[in-house]
């Protein structure tokens, strides 16, 4: 029989959650394939990447939206049980649930409608595909609704590492993007100026001439003020420093991007999103699965060919 899709698995899934046990996804597998009657061809049936099942890879999505839904709740990594919420929703004994259903939560709509500023200062809000959708507007939006998901996904991670994972992240991070000289270099400056508004300073080039001083806030919720950064600057001005980076796993408050902003030296601010973006651009705590390579017709080649009114000697 075909291997169900995603929101195809919800209900059964969240059936499955549904006696309020902890669940793992190891578990869940071979349930779910029992249910449908996927023989074990089906199941081991690999995405075009080779990498993955594709049956493991749908329960994944499946598992990923009813979180997002708040329907279940991720225990530990790889294991969840159903919420009171998820409760509430098997007790109305749905025919279905798929991501209409799921919209009826704001939890789940914010998920879909999710913005990120490009680099123009617009905001690209996460998109579902649609039948009219070509084939590159589908592989598209597969790949930035993947990486948006990776990225949250990472952030939460980093919320709950401790302060001092967290500095070894942006030691890890920077030297990636190319300052601070060796991750030797870096890990050496970073967290021994010991100097209020200030937790490190780092190489801006290999040879040292100019140092930036970072401040690291690993904060879940509540957004970093101008207080905060008038703190920082007031440092800067005391080391008689010209750069600075102020990094957050939360936001900023427009305040504080003002106050940067209309300063006479260089202060960038770093938020939870876009240390994200750059965790991904840069591999920094995420790996590459799998690379897909899009090919095209090359029209020169056959151009050549129609130079030629189709004669040859």
């Amino acid at each position: 029989m075909p291997i169900p899709d995603y929101q195809t698995l919800m209900l059964p899934l969240l059936k499955l959650a549904g006696d309020g046990a902890v669940h793992s996804k190891r578990d869940t597998v071979p349930e779910l394939a029992s249910q449908f009657g996927l023989s074990e061809e089906e199941q081991k049936e690999l995405l075009p990447s080779g990498k993955q099942e594709i049956f493991d890879n749908r329960v994944g999505w499946a598992r990923t939206y009813l979180k997002k839904a708040l329907l279940i709740d991720y225990v530990q990594r790889g294991q969840f049980r159903i919420t009171e919420r998820g409760k509430q929703v098997l007790a109305e004994n749905p025919p279905q649930i798929d991501n209409a259903f799921l919209c009826r939560f704001p939890e789940f709509v914010e998920f879909r409608r999710r913005s990120q500023p490009t680099e123009n200062g617009e905001s690209t809000p996460v998109v579902a595909a649609v039948e009219t959708d070509t084939p590159d507007d589908l592989m598209a939006t597969g790949y930035l609704n993947r990486r948006r998901q990776i990225e949250e996904d990472a952030l939460e991670r980093v919320k709950s590492c401790s302060p001092e994972f967290f500095e070894r992240l942006v030691v890890k991070l920077i030297t990636a993007m190319g300052y601070g000289g060796s991750l030797a270099d870096a890990g050496r400056a970073i967290g021994k100026s010991g100097d209020g508004g200030i937790d490190g300073v780092i190489k801006e080039d290999r040879l040292g001439l100019e140092q930036i001083y970072i401040q690291a806030k690993r904060w879940d919720n509540a957004s970093v003020g101008r207080p905060e950064i008038q703190k920082f600057v007031g440092a800067l001005h005391g080391k008689r420093a010209r750069k600075g980076i102020f990094l957050t796993t939360s936001s900023f408050t427009k305040d504080a991007h003002d106050y940067a902003t209309g300063l006479d030296i260089k202060v960038i601010l770093i938020d939870g999103p876009e240390l994200a973006k750059f965790m991904f651009d840069f591999e920094v705590g995420i790996s590459t699965e799998s690379t897909y390579v899009v090919k095209r017709i090359d029209n020169d080649f056959f151009e050549d060919d129609a130079g030629s009114n189709g004669v040859r000697d």
